[in-house]
């Protein structure tokens, strides 16, 4: 064999090999054209999205990330102090690639359904203006560093805790208090 026809032959196996290996990595080979959602191995993305149109990974019971959260009135301010207590989760830290690994990511923190914090660590201080006078539903949901909501069995992985605000009322000494009720979170 002449070594222009081992150069041809070497030049085609090369070609069909670049070829072969573009659409690998494609988000389309993975059933998720356009979704923005990282093609991982870890659990199965579902169509069902929240609020903000994140698709829930869908992953065994056995295992799962589970969050809970309690909520009690800050003794110094209007404010409330909310604690989360995660089993099988670990807290991403900031700047982490944006795909999904088996029990990370970060919590949001929504407050009527509306997200007021997506926190990297389980302790977190709520503005008192954003619970206004009445009762609240502060919810903790868990998500995957890709923006994928963490579910079992088609739910969302989250906690609920309601609370409720009142209007501060003036003290003899002039000061205000708030009469609010603390509220711990269920599933």
């Amino acid at each position: 064999m002449s070594w222009s026809r081992a150069l041809l032959t070497a030049l085609a196996v090369c070609a069909l090999l670049l070829a072969g290996s573009a659409g690998c990595g494609s988000a389309d080979a993975h059933g998720h054209k356009g979704a923005g959602v990282s093609p991982s191995p870890v659990g199965k993305v579902l169509d069902d999205t929240d609020e903000q149109g994140r698709h829930y990974r869908e992953v065994a019971k056995k295992g799962a990330p589970e969050v809970g959260v309690e909520v009690e009135p800050d003794a110094a301010d209007d404010g409330w102090d909310v604690t989360l207590t995660v089993h099988d989760f670990r807290f991403s830290p900031a700047g982490v690639k944006p795909r999904a690994v088996a029990g990370r990511g970060t919590v949001r923190l929504l407050v009527d359904g509306r997200t007021v914090a997506r926190l990297r660590v389980p302790e977190y201080r709520l503005a008192g203006d954003l619970v206004p006078h009445g009762t609240h539903h502060v919810t903790a949901r868990l998500y995957a560093d890709d923006g994928t909501v963490w579910a079992v069995h088609g739910k969302p992985v989250e906690s609920t805790a309601d609370i409720t605000a009142s209007v501060a009322q003036a003290t003899p000494d002039g000061s205000k208090v708030s009469r609010s009720a603390p509220a711990q979170g269920s599933k």
